[in-house]
């Protein structure tokens, strides 16, 4: 497989990561159990049939958790670090063509580190959303993040750059979002 292709792929993956860790690590195991995609060989178990029996039974699992009060909450401490890892984790086992110490370093920065601001994002608005809403917004918010999900990990299967492009402007918005935030805050301070 080609290697911007690849990393693309990987990348889009690991976006996904940050909206659901399961859903888009049973999209690659599915895509590679049917032959759409070719995994690095030392990540070949991740399309066994093993695999994606656990990988599916998480994905629901992680889905329903997700639209219970209060264990959205909690779910989000502990999905940062997990997305950052799955991120790495898909990135990794997509790049074949290139040195592993560059291929782990690409899948730590460019994989790990999206999941997470992906993640943040995805964080910042449930924080937010619970604090206005009570919670109540929060299932929306999960319905959103599950429609994210399945839509990048598809689109990074069957269109690579469009899912990078699509990254790409999601970062964007979620930085521009910051600094105007972070400008309304300065704004606000008394001289």
């Amino acid at each position: 497989m080609d290697t911007a292709l690849s990393i693309a792929i990987g990348i889009g993956l690991s976006a996904a990561c940050g909206f659901r860790i399961f859903i888009p690590l049973l999209a690659i195991a599915i895509a590679g159990h049917t032959g759409h995609i070719q995994l690095a060989p030392d990540f070949a178990w991740m399309h066994s049939e093993t695999a994606i029996t656990i990988f599916a039974t998480a994905a629901i699992a992680e889905v329903i958790a997700y639209f219970i009060p209060v264990i959205d909450n909690l779910l989000d401490s502990m999905a940062s670090p997990l997305a950052i890892i799955a991120g790495t984790i898909l990135t990794a086992s997509m790049v074949t063509d290139i040195s592993p110490v560059l291929r782990w370093t690409l899948a730590i920065i460019a994989g790990g580190g999206i999941a997470g601001l992906i993640q943040g994002a995805s964080l910042v608005t449930r924080t937010t959303s619970t604090v206005a809403t009570a919670g109540i917004g929060n299932i929306f918010i999960s319905f959103f993040e599950l429609l994210g999900a399945l839509f990048i990990s598809i689109i990074s299967l069957s269109l690579p750059f469009a899912a990078l492009a699509i990254v790409i402007i999601l970062i964007i918005l979620f930085l521009y979002s910051l600094i105007r935030k972070q400008r309304r805050k300065f704004t606000l301070l008394p001289n």
